[in-house]
């Protein structure tokens, strides 16, 4: 599959071709055009040709994919996602998956599996909304990121602490646990809330910007209009 990434760094698109018979699977909702020559089915709760999916209700949020086939020539499609920023490739082969946030997922190619009943998420490890996918098999994923992307890798017993809502994935060959950042008094003044330790070996993917804290920031302009309407 030919794949190119436009527009970067702050409003990336994802475009792709599909040779007759190639396939894409793409987060419902991440297309923004496609060419007649490509064909969509939603995938249900089974296994397919490309990799068993994990689709659930979690947490109050629902996870759904498209695939995208080309069937009578050719096609192109492009796919992004809401926040501003960046768009990137994670290559996934065995023995090296990831773990990454269902919000940065875009679209994933070959055989790649998305499991979202795995044991570190149903154990509720991330709190605070964050809904983690485990992506393994082999292929490529693609992420779109709130910002920039800002790469690590960690050496063996290498650590890094990562505010939770600027965490986009790490390797699943890393340890990690989540903790709350500082003690309840920290926790409320300094604005913070859980962080994850990571400890490698891995690489890690950082997001450089936060939506909450953007939409914190919108609540502040919009508010007094909205108390001075309620008088």
């Amino acid at each position: 599959m030919k794949y190119e990434i436009r527009y970067k760094p702050a409003y990336s698109l994802l475009v792709v071709t599909l040779s007759p018979g190639e396939s894409i699977v793409a987060e419902s909702g991440s297309m923004t055009y496609m060419q007649p020559t490509i064909e969509v089915k939603t995938q249900k709760r089974e296994k397919s040709l490309w990799g068993t999916l994990g689709l659930a209700l979690v947490g109050g949020q629902s996870f759904f994919v498209n695939e995208f086939t080309a069937t009578t020539g050719t096609g192109e499609a492009g796919f992004s996602a809401a926040p501003l920023g960046d768009i990137d490739t994670i290559p996934i082969s065995q023995g090296k998956g990831f773990i990454l946030q269902k919000a940065a997922y875009i679209a994933s190619q070959g055989t790649v599996n998305l499991d979202v009943k795995w044991e570190g998420f149903t154990k509720g490890l991330f709190g605070q909304g964050l809904f983690m996918i485990r992506a393994t098999g082999e292929g490529t994923v693609f992420i779109n990121t709130f910002g920039a992307i800002d790469r690590h890798t960690l050496k063996e017993g290498e650590k890094l602490v990562v505010d939770n809502f600027h965490l986009v994935a790490f390797s699943d060959t890393c340890q990690y646990k989540v903790t709350k950042f500082g003690g309840l008094k920290e926790t409320i003044l300094g604005g913070e809330g859980l962080v994850t330790e990571i400890q490698g070996p891995g690489e890690v993917f950082i997001q450089t910007k936060n939506i909450r804290e953007l939409a914190e920031w919108i609540w502040t302009i919009i508010e007094p209009r909205v108390q001075a309407k309620a008088r």
